[in-house]
């Protein structure tokens, strides 16, 4: 299984939970050309922070695109560890 690790703020870690986010956006930089051109992927792996207790949420990985910038697209959620979410 090849894996996408990615960190992400709380917000948008919060939207992909809920359902509202299925596309996951990076700039067309050599570091991120590095990291996911002529790669292939089954899932990726989303932290919000740096701690080993860190929310965690692993994801259906269906394809990337480019149209100004890569588009990360999402498939199911597959496991939600250490996350409570914000109540409104």
């Amino acid at each position: 299984m090849q894996a996408l690790k990615l960190t992400l703020h709380r917000h948008w870690f919060d939207q992909i939970t809920a359902g509202v986010k299925k596309i996951e956006y990076r700039q067309i930089k050599p570091y991120w050309t590095t990291r996911l051109e002529g790669k292939s992927f089954n899932e990726v792996h989303f932290r919000n922070g740096y701690r080993a207790d860190a929310p965690f949420m692993r994801v259906k990985f269906k394809r990337i695109s480019k149209n100004g910038c890569y588009q990360i697209h999402l498939g199911k959620i597959l496991e939600i560890k250490n996350y409570v979410p914000i109540k409104a």
